[in-house]
């Protein structure tokens, strides 16, 4: 699986992180996201879906790779 973040649709809501805080973290500057790991394990495909499903800007998607 790989994680893709539009940082432009980001609107700093930090669902993501509250969702998956191995694969996502807020920026101290202005609280976007920051992708931890852009191929995260399998095992945390739940959380990250989870995450995708929680952004509110839609700003995350996921591709099998």
């Amino acid at each position: 699986m790989k994680v893709i973040v539009d940082h432009d649709k980001c609107c700093g809501a930090g669902n993501c992180v509250l969702s998956a805080p191995e694969v996502f973290d807020q920026s101290d500057q202005d609280g976007t996201v920051l992708l931890l790991d852009p191929e995260p394990a399998e095992e945390h495909r739940s959380a990250v879906e989870d995450a995708v499903t929680a952004c509110p800007g839609t700003a995350i998607s996921v591709i099998d790779a």
